[in-house]
């Protein structure tokens, strides 16, 4: 377990992390979100006593992480898949890294195989691309089999193969009992396997909650009908102080119903439903709404430039 109680770090002038107090549970994966320079990096460094808290304090299973004589053993971490030693073999970092933490070398084999590095393992790591950087760092994350575990990104560079493979890998570690906080800005990956989120915007907690609870508290339910007949179906409908768009001739989109009461109406008035469905608001959708605010870099769309064949000339 991971337990953050008044976490606050400054950067001369810039508070990086601002008071932030939340527990990640064993057994979930957590999911750790926020927009970019929110502070989730920082947060993640002192954890790992990389970092030094202005004020407040972190505790990893009940100790701060500085006073395990082998942390390798309590958490393993990702956080940056380039902090590795170019000139070495993927085998033979993972080999430093038990040797001085006291884990049997065979691990080290094991760790290969589990990630799928074997044909690389004997290869230089400069010559690895992201994606098996990425390997080599969740490897070395697992290699003394932590009972906790940080991933800072672990998607990025991998393939559609490995994207499946860290999905499966992050929901059978918390199915085991571990402690598992994966930061991430691929909402769609996160809202698959992620059962509790954090949301940290410019330092600050924004949010603490199941996935559904936030699904549920931010994002918006739309029931979508199709019916030979909606033009009664639409008129009863805002008599029950529904919204309602009419999309086509036979397509209707409703809020603030559920797709049961909307059945049910549609039945008592005699009216066929070629098609009746309820359409979840996405994680993406939830998470930019609750951070609207806490944006601080905004990218601008690039102007259209209109441009004629004598223009061009």
């Amino acid at each position: 377990m991971i337990e953050v109680r008044g976490l606050t770090k400054r950067y001369g002038d810039v508070l990086a992390v601002d008071g932030l107090t939340f527990d990640v549970e064993p057994g979930k994966v957590t999911g750790f979100l926020g927009p970019n320079g929110a502070g989730k990096s920082t947060t993640m460094r002192m954890m790992l006593g990389l970092d030094r808290p202005t004020s407040g304090a972190v505790l990893v299973n009940g100790r701060p992480f500085a006073t395990f004589a082998e942390p390798l053993r309590e958490v393993g971490a990702l956080l940056d898949p380039g902090a590795v030693h170019p000139g070495r073999t993927g085998r033979n970092h993972l080999r430093v890294a038990a040797r001085t933490n006291g884990v049997p070398e065979r691990r080290v084999e094991e760790v290969i195989a589990q990630v799928g590095l074997g044909g690389a393992a004997g290869r230089r790591i400069k010559g690895y691309s992201l994606g098996m950087r990425q390997r080599l760092g969740i490897a070395a994350a697992l290699l003394a089999n932590p009972r906790v575990l940080l991933f800072d990104e672990p998607i990025n560079g991998l393939d559609l193969d490995g994207v499946r493979w860290i999905r499966d890998l992050l929901r059978q570690l918390a199915d085991e009992g571990r402690t598992v906080l994966v930061s991430s800005h691929l909402m769609g990956e996160v809202q698959q396997i992620a059962d509790r989120l954090v949301v940290i915007g410019r330092g600050r907690l924004i949010a603490d909650a199941t996935t559904e609870e936030i699904l549920d508290g931010v994002g918006h339910r739309q029931v979508r009908v199709r019916s030979p007949r909606p033009g009664l179906l639409l008129g009863r409908l805002r008599e029950h102080g529904l919204s309602v768009q009419r999309v086509d001739a036979h397509e209707l989109h409703i809020e603030g119903g559920t797709a049961e009461d909307i059945g049910d109406l549609a039945h008592s008035l005699g009216i066929p439903l070629h098609h009746l469905s309820e359409v979840r608001q996405s994680l993406e959708d939830a998470y930019l709404e609750l951070t609207s605010g806490s944006v601080e870099y905004h990218g601008r769309q690039a102007e259209r430039v209109a441009t004629t064949t004598e223009g061009a000339r």
